[in-house]
């Protein structure tokens, strides 16, 4: 009897230290916390599991438009829209990682549009990418800014269109960085998004090159380009067959002004283009006036200059005016003209990365010999950045 109690008694313990182990907190697994990233800025942290940090930031965007307001504009026509309303988003994502042959970066940053301009909202609305490229080292491959473009705007909207080349395309560019601030870039872009005018399918990209320095006075660009003057079938067959290269300079700087107020900058540039009259911001169309690179083998020619200043008011407002003027000789058979165009905003930041602001802009195209077409437009906007 004693030896079935302590058997009886022995089982009894063990049941109680099971039903007790089984009450006790399991430990968790272990995590892999984010921990923030402070190599390359605010805002960046790593991805868990790996060495490369990462950016995520994004923006918002509602403006309205009104559009041409002078005799001749859209509110002089029944059909055409009187105003155009936008709202647009965007997302940034910024991935960095060391290397021994210097920082990998990919950045992407797309954007999605909400357009009313006389249209349900939905059929004018859509997603583009803006930003996609790869840089390692000095090397820089995909979508983004034209290495030939220098200064693009001080104003918060631009309601105008202003006459310097400011274009986003596809690319492989090499950096060297010399030290002190200066720089010196060659690159391959893509010859589609520089054509005015008819042209045949593509075939050789655009060469350009720029020399830059930066320094705490401000910056400074030299820039060149050449292009492949490809005109269609029709065209070349009229010309016997004959292509031309075109070519375009430019130089520009930006100065820094603090004694007026920090942050403040004024900035002048010019361009010259031959068959190339994208990079002095030349269009299709320009006040109703066709534009071509070429007639028959003689090649545009035109030039244009600007100049603008920001400057930092308050903490929290700041006041951007630009102004650009662009003269452009063409191929015999088309019309010579010039434009120039004016635009000024006022912008204010209560909150940061919150920014209200009103623009308005002027500009005026002249044929040679013929009637100008002017334009008038205001705008609002509201933007938030995170």
């Amino acid at each position: 009897m004693k030896l079935k109690s302590l058997m009886l008694g022995a089982a009894a313990a063990a049941a109680a230290t099971t039903a007790q182990a089984a009450d006790l907190p399991v430990a968790p697994e272990p995590v892999d916390y984010v921990r923030v990233c402070d190599a390359y800025g605010a805002r960046f942290y790593y991805i868990p599991g790996t060495e490369t940090c990462l950016r995520v930031g994004g923006r918002v965007r509602t403006q309205f438009v009104v559009n041409n307001v002078l005799d001749g504009g859209n509110w002089g026509d029944r059909d055409a829209d009187g105003y155009s309303w936008l709202a647009r988003g965007y997302l940034f994502l910024d991935a960095r990682t060391a290397t021994e042959f210097g920082t990998l970066r990919a950045f992407v940053s797309m954007y999605g549009d909400s357009v009313s301009n006389g249209t349900d909202d939905a059929s004018n609305s859509g997603f583009a990418m803006d930003n996609a490229y790869i840089q390692w080292g000095g090397l820089t491959a995909g979508r983004l800014g034209s290495n030939f473009d220098i200064f693009t705007g001080q104003v918060f909207m631009g309601v105008v269109g202003r006459d310097w080349s400011d274009t986003v395309l596809n690319q492989i560019a090499y950096t060297a960085a010399f030290g002190n601030g200066f720089s010196a870039t060659i690159a391959l872009e893509d010859r589609t998004a520089r054509q005015v005018g008819a042209y045949g399918g593509s075939r050789a990209p655009d060469v350009v090159a720029a020399l830059g320095v930066s320094q705490g006075w401000g910056s400074a660009q030299l820039s060149g380009a050449l292009h492949q003057v490809y005109p269609d079938v029709a065209n070349n067959n009229a010309t016997g067959g004959e292509d031309n290269m075109g070519w375009a300079i430019g130089g520009g700087v930006v100065v820094n002004i603090p004694m007026v107020t920090p942050g403040s900058n004024i900035f002048f540039q010019g361009f010259y283009a031959d068959g190339a009259l994208a990079y002095i911001g030349a269009g299709d169309t320009e006040g109703g006036i066709t534009v071509s690179d070429y007639v028959g083998d003689d090649t545009s020619t035109g030039y244009s200059l600007s100049a603008g200043a920001y400057i930092q008011a308050t903490s929290t407002i700041g006041l951007a005016l630009d102004g650009s003027y662009m003269d452009v000789d063409q191929a015999t058979g088309n019309t010579d003209f010039n434009r120039y165009a004016i635009d000024g905003s006022v912008k204010w930041e209560p909150v940061s990365g919150f920014e209200l602001g009103a623009d308005v802009g002027y500009a005026n195209t002249q044929a040679d010999g013929g009637d100008d077409v002017d334009e008038l437009l205001f705008g609002v906007r509201l933007q938030r950045t995170f």
